[in-house]
């Protein structure tokens, strides 16, 4: 599979697939009882790959509800309640990029980097996977 092929395939169509956007409400409500106490909606990008082809980037994206507040003190946590939460199932997520390689590359590794904010109304944990 080539770098071009990569880019191709992680299309928002397929991305909104592994992490649908009715998913955010899930989490918000089995957080809090109620789906419309949450202060952001949960969406899945592709970022980048390595040259070499080893890793996949993306961005879990944290984007600020209407009349909500996406506070720092919010997020920051999130990477370690994300990577075992079974609602996020991060590595059901990762398992089900793997199957989308078509069984030409294996993800053997994956990590949720610290939480970023590139603007206020947007936070950004990063997944990394290592392919192998």
């Amino acid at each position: 599979m080539t770098h071009t092929d990569i880019n191709d395939i992680f299309t928002q169509e397929v991305l909104k697939g592994f992490l649908p956007p009715e998913l955010s409400g899930e989490f918000f409500d089995a957080l809090y009882g109620d789906a419309d106490e949450g202060a952001y909606d949960i969406k899945l990008a592709f970022n980048n790959y390595d040259s070499d082809g080893k890793m996949l980037f993306f961005d879990l994206e944290l984007h600020e509800r209407p009349e909500k507040c996406l506070a720092c003190n919010l997020t920051y946590g999130l990477p370690e309640v994300f990577s075992c939460h079974p609602l996020i199932n991060i590595r059901g997520m990762v398992e089900k990029i793997e199957e989308h390689l078509g069984g030409e590359l294996k993800c053997v590794d994956w990590k949720l980097g610290r939480t970023q904010t590139p603007a206020s109304n947007l936070h950004i944990i990063p997944l990394t996977i290592r392919l192998g």
